[in-house]
């Protein structure tokens, strides 16, 4: 079917008059998908699947970037919130919602023993740089990966327009598998590094003992270890990634798929470092509001009850399986690889010829949205993903990449792309 997209680009107009991006998020954005020719304003959604303002409906691959772990308008999460709602969403003092969902993390997560909530994941990891900046009685911070918005961390990134340089001077990106690149920061600035923050895993497998080396090192040097799970959390397993390579960090931030899709972030860690907020000013009118409190706790009860973690690995496993072997089928698999773990998965594409690597995954992406998949390159699977969803996703593919193999052989893929090629709106500045 030819999608038509009439109503989002009139939005799209509109919207940009009054909203920068047009969005919230940054990975929400137009700059990701193929101009003029891909929804960009979602009206509603349930299960594995969204409407857009064109009434174009699409097997959603991205999950609000992971942050829906169940599926959309899950019931017993849905009916959560309506019975809170009915008792109130901010008060004047904390519920016990917040006890026992902290005691619940307290339950799965190795590191927690005690907890502190906000409302996104930028809140829990500046609070948790914060804390070790505290305790250690230093300045700077050794990180690796993707933390948020906030000025401690985005100062290291391309995006660091309006960070003080004093600021930007107190971060350092190390490598991801890379021990040395990190030694090399804790030589250059000896006795000044608060902390390690990382996310333990993205995309890429962590070599034998490079975790276990980051915690020796950092605590070699005086360093607190933070382990970023915010994505990986709930989602590599109900304790994240510090449980499933049992390497267990001083503190860790947790969000995403925690309350499926519901805005609450949580840092926790051992009780001698987190008692230090006491004397700090950590403090949110939301971070109690109790929607979110009693989502979470609706959603960590429904992954305690149903193998909900092991249903998204073994159909992220099929998926992840397939999709490489129709690669490898139409010898595409030389530039393009599915990375990560099958619960949270990222195609890696390369230049193929005279093709950037943006143009190629343009053309995936538009016939894909043609098809009736809300795709950005990832796959974001939820509990709500059924085995047909996964067909028919593997049966675009199947169409889609042999036609990509004959416009790249008859090097006409330019031609067929139906608009401008989507764009990377973050870049990593280079170590």
């Amino acid at each position: 079917m030819n999608r038509k997209f009439t109503k989002t680009n009139q939005l799209l107009k509109k919207a940009l008059n009054v909203i920068p991006l047009a969005t919230q998020t940054s990975s929400k954005s137009y700059f990701l998908y193929v101009k003029g020719q891909a929804p960009l304003f979602i009206d509603r959604a349930k299960g594995s699947h969204v409407w857009d303002i064109d009434r174009n409906e699409y097997i959603d691959m991205i999950n609000s970037m992971t942050a829906v772990s169940l599926g959309y308008a899950y019931g017993s999460v849905d009916k959560a919130i309506l019975k809170q709602l009915k008792k109130g969403i901010t008060f004047s003092l904390a519920s016990e919602l917040e006890y026992e969902l902290s005691k619940l993390l307290i339950k799965h997560i190795p590191c927690a023993e005690m907890v502190r909530f906000g409302k996104n994941g930028s809140d829990a990891t500046s609070a948790a740089v914060r804390v070790a900046r505290a305790c250690a009685n230093r300045d700077h911070i050794a990180h690796c990966g993707h933390h948020g918005w906030h000025d401690w961390y985005i100062g290291a990134t391309a995006r660091n327009k309006g960070v003080p340089k004093s600021t930007q001077k107190l971060i350092h990106t190390f490598e991801y598998n890379n021990i040395k690149s990190l030694e090399k920061i804790f030589k250059q600035n000896k006795n000044k590094v608060a902390a390690v923050i990382m996310e333990p895993m993205s995309y890429y497998e962590p070599k034998k003992g490079f975790l276990e080396a980051v915690k020796s090192l950092s605590h070699k040097n005086g360093a607190l270890l933070i382990f970023d799970e915010v994505i990986t959390g709930f989602r590599f397993s109900m304790g994240g990634a510090q449980k499933l390579f049992n390497v267990i960090p001083d503190l860790a931030t947790f969000g995403k798929a925690m309350a499926n899709g519901m805005p609450i972030s949580a840092l926790v860690g051992k009780k001698k470092y987190m008692k230090v907020i006491e004397d700090l000013f950590i403090s949110s009118t939301f971070g109690g509001e109790s929607l979110s409190l009693a989502a979470s706790i609706a959603t960590i009860k429904e992954m305690e009850n149903k193998k909900i973690i092991q249903d998204i690995w073994k159909k992220g496993k099929y998926l992840q399986d397939k999709t490489n072997n129709l690669l490898k089928i139409n010898k595409l698999d030389k530039y393009i690889q599915i990375l990560g773990k099958p619960c949270w998965q990222v195609f890696h594409f390369e230049r193929i010829n005279q093709y950037s690597d943006l143009e190629v995954k343009t053309y995936i992406q538009q016939e894909l949205l043609q098809k009736g998949f809300l795709w950005y390159g990832q796959h974001n699977i939820s509990y709500s993903h059924t085995k047909i969803d996964i067909s028919k996703l593997l049966n675009a593919y199947d169409i889609i990449f042999k036609d990509l193999r004959q416009l790249l052989d008859k090097s006409k893929l330019k031609q067929a792309l139906r608009g401008a090629p989507i764009q990377d709106v973050f870049k990593i500045r280079k170590v």
